[in-house]
């Protein structure tokens, strides 16, 4: 998890992601910030340090936004997709300094024409929006992507060399979260890509077998499935199976720790899943 502290947010909101509204988000670590990078960077060579790793995942490689489940969360469902999205550009000084020096744009511009397009949104009541009318899409996401890069750069060079690379990530270049979404570079420091597969279902299936098709060769593809959500996936095993078949050649289960003595057969269910997966790759 390295950008998402809450107490160093709350402790340094200056360094926290902040929306086009003045507010912090003081679980938000922005990547824009050299102090952010350099922590990030330290936190990866310290958990490393004198231990023997043959892989790393990085989770929360980029930046979080808006929706924050947590303990008390308000945020679940209530705002339409492109409502998050706009909610979730961090405005604050370091990332407002590169839309000013790196794409002679106007700071306070650029904000007023977030907020304008929230409202705008908001005050349709549609909870499916998933389009703005922005035309400043595209450098506030290559601003994103430009510090993401940086941040998962200084990040490598304290992991070193000879050690397999993962990365917690999603297809959805906008994503943000645990999971952020992939830059176009991002590929080119990763041997594997593990993606949300939390949903059973077409949409899920469909973004592994995307990605796959995305991504070089030489990237595997992981699937992120969890036993111990609120609604019990009906056959995890079928369920892991058809997500090798759309691509994914890694497995990763949340949460083997809470999953409990209940619910070990799940985590049984879902490894004889994967191991049909590869037996038929294998086989063909």
């Amino acid at each position: 998890m390295l950008t998402h502290d809450s107490r160093l947010g709350e402790r340094f909101p200056d360094i926290a992601v902040r929306n086009c509204f003045g507010e912090s988000y003081p679980w938000a670590l922005c990547p824009a910030h050299e102090e952010v990078r350099a922590y990030a960077a330290t936190l990866t060579a310290e958990s490393l340090r004198g231990l023997e790793v043959s892989s790393v995942i990085l989770e929360a490689c980029g930046q979080l936004g808006a929706v924050h489940q947590c303990r008390h969360e308000k945020t679940d469902a209530v705002w339409a997709p492109a409502v998050v999205r706009l909610l979730s550009v961090c405005c604050c000084t370091a990332c407002a300094r590169i839309w000013q020096e790196d794409f002679h744009a106007d700071p306070e511009e650029v904000t007023r024409g977030l907020r304008e397009e929230v409202s705008r949104l908001l005050a349709t009541g549609d909870l499916s929006l998933t389009e703005d009318s922005l035309a400043v899409g595209d450098m506030l996401l290559a601003t994103r992507h430009r510090t993401t890069d940086a941040l998962r750069r200084e990040v490598l060079e304290g992991v070193g060399p000879g050690v397999r690379i993962v990365l917690h990530g999603t297809l959805d270049p906008w994503a943000t979260g645990a999971l952020p979404g992939l830059s176009p570079a991002a590929s080119n420091d990763a041997d594997a890509v593990v993606l949300p597969c939390w949903q059973p279902g077409a949409p899920t299936l469909d973004s592994v077998a995307a990605t796959r098709t995305r991504l070089p060769a030489t990237v595997d593809v992981g699937a992120y499935v969890t036993a111990v959500g609120a609604a019990e996936v009906p056959d995890i095993g079928a369920y892991v199976a058809e997500l090798g078949k759309a691509g994914a050649a890694e497995l990763h289960l949340y949460h083997l720790g809470l999953a409990g003595p209940a619910r070990w057969h799940l985590l049984s269910a879902a490894m004889a899943g994967a191991r049909e997966s590869h037996q038929s790759h294998q086989s063909h």
